[in-house]
């Protein structure tokens, strides 16, 4: 991270890149919607496919993440999921799987679509999904509330962050313990208490995530380490016991996009290298490795060995 204030990144994980998905008869396919929230990067064809009335139906677990604005590591869903209040079992077709039962209790609409809270939403998708999956759209979730209420006292709207307090961890737990699933209580349990809001990006959930499962000693995130080039540097992450830094590289920090902020790509390399060698001469050791090394238990697990992270 160039910046050298704590990092708010607007990198993105790997998203199936489904093109050229048909539309269904009702037209609405929820591909202008999925296009513009994910930066023209379209999720798998089901959700591109589906035509999905905007009266009555309600869009929950991962097709809710998508409108909810919330990343995913892998493909989405093949299909759209959504609850009608009728009673009896569910049904599914090829690009719809259909929930019936009680509402919940909380709905929004975002993009004329209905869907579960926000709240809710994570709550489904921890419960259903894996512990990455989870783990990564919790962790964008509270950084970006956080966010959100910084910028509210920022400018001194306190009433409106009052009215619409910054999502935490415990409203999480409040709505599990409301919805109580039937399976995966406790998957949700343990996603919602490794999430943290001091993930930068889903690169970095992706490495901890991939950290912890590979038995190494867990690392504080966003440390600060001042007077860097005159001014705060803040890290990913920081072994301190052996005081090692270890840093997620996206590809979008040197590429285009809002990162660079119209800088010369070029010099953003320069001043990245300045930033590393400031702070290698804080620390024993500086390393950083990008999404194909994450990505690979095995390769990650050889990499921070061979590197000498400390072991759980």
């Amino acid at each position: 991270m160039v910046n050298q204030q704590p990092p708010s990144s607007s990198e993105r994980p790997p998203i199936d890149r489904a093109a050229g998905a048909g539309r269904g008869p009702a037209r609405l396919a929820l591909a202008e919607i999925v296009g513009a929230r994910h930066g023209g990067l379209l999720p798998a064809a089901g959700l591109l496919e589906v035509g999905i009335s905007r009266r009555g139906i309600q869009q929950l677990c991962q097709s809710a993440a998508v409108l909810h604005g919330l990343p995913i590591i892998g493909p989405w869903p093949a299909t759209v999921h959504t609850r009608t209040p009728d009673a009896g079992g569910g049904s599914s077709t090829r690009a719809v799987t259909s929930h019936r039962g009680a509402r919940p209790g909380a709905v929004q609409i975002i993009d004329g679509c209905q869907v579960t809270s926000l709240t809710r939403t994570l709550v489904d998708v921890t419960a259903t999904a894996n512990f990455l999956v989870g783990v990564t759209m919790v962790d964008h979730a509270l950084r970006v509330e956080q966010e959100r209420a910084a910028r509210l006292r920022r400018q001194a709207r306190l009433d409106e962050l009052a009215a619409d307090p910054a999502l935490t961890k415990d409203d999480l737990y409040r709505e599990l313990e409301k919805v109580n699933p039937r399976t995966g209580r406790r998957r949700a349990e343990q996603a919602i208490a490794f999430a943290s809001p001091s993930a930068a990006n889903p690169g970095e959930t992706l490495s901890r995530v991939r950290i912890f499962q590979l038995g190494f000693a867990e690392p504080e995130l966003q440390v600060c380490f001042p007077d860097i080039l005159g001014a705060n540097a803040y890290v990913d992450f920081f072994w301190r016991r052996v005081r090692k830094i270890g840093e997620f590289d996206g590809f979008l920090k040197y590429g285009a996009g809002r990162v660079l902020a119209g800088r010369d790509p070029s010099r953003v390399v320069w001043q990245e290298k300045q930033r590393e060698d400031a702070l290698r001469a804080r620390v024993n050791s500086f390393d950083r490795w990008g999404w194909d090394l994450a990505l690979s238990p095995t390769r990650f697990h050889a990499f921070l060995t061979e590197r000498g992270v400390p072991r759980a």
